[in-house]
């Protein structure tokens, strides 16, 4: 019962995190007509936070204390 008491909180920060990470203050900060290898640094940024939170949310989701 313990773990999942500290699951709940955990992915509740995450989708805040979520919820800042892809909103205009930020995106905005990366949209510039920089590239990276050829993509938009705009591009990178959405790629790289989205797979970021994917792998934040089922290290949270499998992890075991």
């Amino acid at each position: 019962m313990q773990r999942n008491a500290l699951k709940t909180p955990r992915l509740i920060c995450l989708f805040g995190l979520g919820c800042l990470l892809f909103n205009f203050p930020l995106l905005a900060i990366f949209n510039l007509p920089t590239r990276v290898f050829g993509v938009p640094l705009l591009y990178v940024y959405l790629f790289v936070a989205w797979g970021l939170l994917i792998g934040l949310v089922g290290w949270v989701a499998e992890h075991t204390d």
